[in-house]
């Protein structure tokens, strides 16, 4: 197993911007003669309506590489997971046959240009980018960490000082709240959707100040940089864990009800024999006593999901922000 990173993988900087441009080229002459595509990009077809891309009926343009790519939604610093992740990519490696290399990623859309590009073929994408990897890179979201009745999610959770003098979501305005990133489905177009209902909405009740990620929003919140803010439960929890911050200080002023957490997905075009061991390597992986189970606590194994089901409310919560699962939509972040 070797470590690329974006510069490697994705080109740097320009294409950590998604290469906006190139890529709306690239668009137009790759279109496909297709029926029925939904909100896919021009590249794909779906022509069974389940809302991710079909693979290619043409057999010589399925991909079956000797060296597989897998990376991890840059939530946290990318650096932590290197060895987290090493006993399950060594399994993927047994069970697959193949050599993998995991990919350090450090944006989103670095990480959805990489497979939209051919060069990443199995990621873990998170919540909010989820449909954007789907409707731009032809990802294919089949698996979800979960528990062992097959569970699974997180919570969006607002933060606060104990001494912040916030009790109440209403306490909220006129104050200075930490969202992550545009894209964020937790850290951001979740709070825009759901906030109003409460009494507060985000920009007009409360000053907006991107962080960067949900882990630098809670220490954000500690440091006193920011009065609150709307943060994944998982997240923190797993900071918490490592020592990051002292729960004592802070508190939970409200949650929501459970979303779903990251999705691990596969390129819509990769050999279908290949996708069969790809899923095999994730259903069939132990979690007790390797770094990756004492790292995400609280689940034991990845367990099936559906685009098309399980990703339907965050769908819900992104169009009501007006969101569009476009290069440039993502690039905002």
């Amino acid at each position: 197993m070797s470590i690329l990173t974006d510069t490697r993988l994705a080109g740097g900087a320009a294409a950590a911007l998604f290469g906006v441009s190139a890529l709306l080229a690239g668009t137009a002459a790759q279109a496909q003669d297709c029926p029925n595509r939904g909100q896919l990009d021009a590249m794909y077809c779906d022509a069974d309506g389940d809302l991710v891309a079909d693979a290619p009926s043409d057999p010589s343009k399925l991909s079956n590489p000797d060296t597989l790519v897998f990376a991890y939604t840059p939530v946290e610093d990318p650096a932590i997971y290197e060895d987290i992740w090493e006993p399950f990519i060594e399994h993927l490696e047994e069970v697959t046959g193949k050599d993998v290399q995991f990919f350090a990623v450090q944006s989103n859309s670095a990480e959805v240009e990489a497979m939209r590009s051919g060069r990443l073929h199995i990621a873990g994408f998170s919540t909010g980018p989820t449909p954007f990897a789907v409707n731009l890179a032809g990802a294919v979201p089949f698996a979800i960490m979960g528990s062992e009745d097959g569970n699974f999610g997180y919570k969006l959770q607002v933060y606060t000082r104990k001494d912040s003098g916030i009790n109440e979501m209403a306490d909220l305005k006129g104050k200075r709240i930490a969202h992550t990133s545009p894209t964020s489905n937790s850290g951001n177009l979740a709070p825009r959707a759901l906030f109003p209902g409460l009494g507060v909405t985000p920009e007009q009740d409360y000053e907006v100040v991107y962080s960067g990620s949900h882990d630098q929003s809670m220490l954000g919140v500690v440091a006193g940089d920011y009065d609150a803010a709307p943060v994944a439960s998982e997240v923190v929890d797993r900071m918490a864990e490592r020592d990051l911050y002292d729960p004592e200080e802070v508190k939970i002023v409200w949650e929501s009800d459970p979303f779903p957490t990251t999705s691990y997905t596969y390129a819509h075009d990769l050999d279908p024999a290949l996708v069969e061991k790809i899923k095999e390597a994730f259903f069939s992986f132990d979690f007790a006593g390797t770094a990756l189970g004492e790292e995400f606590s609280g689940v034991s194994k990845f367990v099936p999901v559906t685009y098309q089901k399980d990703w339907a409310v965050i769908r819900e919560i992104q169009k009501a922000n007006g969101v569009e699962y476009t290069p440039q939509g993502l690039a905002k972040e």
